[in-house]
């Protein structure tokens, strides 16, 4: 079947020990990547603080790096309301040297309310959170690739602004994750990668609006690398698999045995998506038996891709 790539999410809950045991392996495996999340705490469904470990994302990204060798490594995304993006470039720029050249540098716009009102960080209006965005993007991918930065905006203003070294990759990755309308422009016009949540049926609206954004900019949608992600519940009883399908969210859930999922990776592939990202939120309570789901995939699922 060809042409797929697939990686890992752990949750930013997850321990270090696991994170990084999770990493070797990974490393050493059929795997192409490992994602982290961008968060400073777990969402809440009515915007209230929530409990629980939150491992921060770019020290455990350069950690990754550090104990790895071949896979790459990303964050899943980086909001640019709370990380500037001086910080991001010369972050991103640094970790790249760190991993000789692996890391993609993934953003978007902000979206977790409970965490901007807890510490105080303005997450703006859509339309202006947007224009924000797209100051942001421009000036990251200029400190990563020009000699110095000049820019002038809304919100950010920099002058005769270097970022050194440059990082080992030219031009570094950004990837952009987003659904709407004109986020998926902003990524026509500025980013290497796309991401997006989703079924197949969902996913394919997507990239069919991304490739009609490319058109509208003039941008070969070629040269965009696409990847998705769902919740992946590989469940082989018929039965369980139907009561699982009956309470998971049915915009971005797949539900079934290994031939279940391998028939919607190959949905996935159709539409135009080269990356299948593997989030471990519903592979158990236990580090073994998400080891284990991760397991079945690197065993039963993706073979089939090679």
């Amino acid at each position: 079947m060809g042409n797929v790539r697939f990686s890992v999410w752990p949750s930013p809950q997850r321990d270090w020990d696991e994170v990084s045991s999770l990493a070797r392996w990974v490393d050493d495996g059929p795997w192409h990547g490992m994602w982290c999340a961008d968060h400073f705490m777990p969402n809440s469904p009515d915007d209230a603080v929530e409990e629980g470990n939150v491992t921060e994302c770019w020290s455990t990204i350069a950690a990754v790096a550090a104990i790895t060798e071949r896979i790459r490594i990303g964050s899943l995304v980086s909001p640019t309301t709370f990380r500037h993006p001086a910080v991001l470039a010369n972050t991103a720029a640094t970790i790249d040297r760190l991993s000789a050249g692996r890391l993609v540098l993934g953003i978007g716009a902000g979206w977790q309310v409970n965490e901007h009102r807890a510490y105080g960080v303005d997450l703006l209006d859509p339309a202006t959170r947007v224009d924000r965005f797209e100051e942001a993007i421009v000036i990251i991918n200029d400190l990563l690739s020009k000699e110095r930065t000049d820019f002038i905006g809304r919100h950010f203003e920099f002058r005769d602004a270097p970022c050194e070294p440059k990082p080992v990759q030219s031009p570094l990755p950004v990837l952009v994750g987003t659904g709407g309308r004109r986020m998926t422009e902003i990524t026509a016009r500025h980013a290497h990668e796309w991401n997006t949540w989703g079924t197949p049926d969902v996913a394919a609206a997507r990239i069919r609006a991304l490739r009609e954004a490319c058109d509208r900019v003039g941008r070969d949608p070629a040269t965009i690398r696409c990847s998705v992600q769902a919740l992946f519940f590989l469940v082989d009883d018929e039965s369980s698999a139907r009561k699982v399908a009956s309470v998971a969210p049915s915009d971005r859930s797949i539900v079934g045995d290994s031939d279940v999922i391998i028939e919607n990776i190959v949905q996935y592939r159709d539409s135009g998506f080269d990356e299948i990202i593997v989030p471990d939120f519903v592979f158990g309570e236990s580090p073994e038996a998400r080891r284990e789901a991760y397991g079945r995939f690197a065993r039963e699922i993706i073979p089939a891709f090679r």
